[in-house]
């Protein structure tokens, strides 16, 4: 039985204790009593986000006849639930809704390609080419929107929906927290400022993008906040465990050895924090034909080494660039050392592009880290 919450007040239904997953290998980071408090107001939003700021985003979508959404480039559960959830409200509120995100190759990642409302998306050639109101979500800065970044110029208001630590707000207006366990939660508060009510449908969406920032709510970026938000969305009657296996136990059979060979030349280096890392190449891929999406779960193997405080994957993606994805136990602040090569993310998970080769990549790398 399904069922949906008013935002206004308390969700209906008794909630469910959150599903805890035994891996998030395969996944791409509210107040108490809900009595018409702020969903966010437990995890720091209100303060970091002003009512003047919330009230300007609000009325602008309330004037809007059409909004354009968009987010980061190879989205991951967080960028694409996020998008989607608000689409969904935003066409139930009669506004015309378009959606996308930048990449040159338009596909859903196949793992988030169970999420409902994807009849909103189109790609970056069908986007408006100056929209009156775009609102990008998840997205750090404007080149992480990829083809989108001169839509996002040539709009008239551009809302930036964030929570990454290294999001300067290069829209007209802002909705930034870093404390946020994920873009996710500021969408759910955003839903309760206009009003609305979350469905199965947004709650899928929201769930999917908080659980998979979260780690399956094993990264420190959870909360007891993250835990009540999911626990409003489970009461919809949300289908967890097959939303679960959907996210975390399903591979093809391709991917093992992938993975074995990404594995087998992995490198521990004990000096210092202690640095585990590893690359997969385009040939990886190519030989057991696998596409480039399929391998974002990595670096959630390579973490795993006890010896290390650091870990890196270097994927190279169709077009010979690296993609470089870092991750932290908490001693070393990664996003600083990605925002330097040109990246950014969080504290303890973030990454960056180079178009080096391997060894000049790490090199630069190793040289911040020691830094650090």
């Amino acid at each position: 039985m399904s069922e949906v919450y008013d935002m206004s007040g308390d969700p209906q239904g008794s909630p469910t204790e959150p599903v805890r997953s035994a891996s998030a290998e395969r996944a791409g980071s509210s107040a108490c009593e809900r009595g018409g408090q702020s969903s966010t107001a437990a995890s720091g939003s209100r303060a970091v986000i002003s009512e003047d700021d919330w009230d300007q985003v609000v009325h602008l979508i309330r004037q809007a006849d059409e909004v354009a959404l968009a987010c980061h480039v190879l989205p991951d559960g967080d960028a694409l639930g996020s998008m989607l959830a608000l689409g969904l409200v935003l066409e139930r509120m009669g506004k015309r809704v378009v959606a996308s995100f930048g990449d040159h190759r338009f596909t859903v990642p196949r793992l988030l390609r169970f999420l409902p409302a994807q009849r909103l998306l189109s790609p970056p050639a069908d986007f408006p080419a100056a929209p009156e109101l775009m609102i990008t979500l998840d997205s750090s800065t404007l080149e992480r929107l990829g083809l989108l970044a001169a839509n996002a110029g040539a709009a008239r208001e551009v809302v930036v929906i964030d929570h990454h630590p290294t999001n300067a707000g290069f829209g007209t207006r802002a909705l930034i927290d870093p404390t946020a366990a994920g873009t996710v939660v500021l969408v759910e508060e955003l839903i309760h400022r206009l009003g609305e009510t979350v469905t199965i449908d947004v709650a899928t969406c929201l769930y999917v993008g908080l659980v998979t920032d979260t780690g399956s709510f094993r990264y420190s970026s959870t909360t007891a906040a993250t835990h009540e938000m999911a626990a409003r969305l489970v009461a919809t009657g949300l289908p967890v465990a097959d939303i679960s296996r959907a996210l975390w136990d399903r591979a093809p059979f391709a991917y093992q050895a992938v993975l074995a060979a990404a594995l087998g030349r992995a490198v521990l280096e004990r000096e210092g924090h202690g640095l585990v890392w590893t690359y997969v190449t385009k040939a990886d891929r190519a030989a057991q034909a696998l596409p480039y999406e399929e391998i974002e779960g990595v670096i959630d193997i390579v973490r795993r080494a006890d010896e290390a405080e650091v870990a890196v994957v270097l994927k190279e993606d169709d077009d010979g660039a690296w993609q470089v994805s870092t991750r932290s136990r908490g001693a070393v602040d990664v996003a600083a050392i990605c925002s330097a090569l040109g990246g950014g993310g969080h504290a303890s998970a973030a990454g960056f592009t180079s178009h080096e080769p391997v060894d000049v990549t790490m090199a630069r790398f190793r040289d911040l880290l020691r830094k650090s």
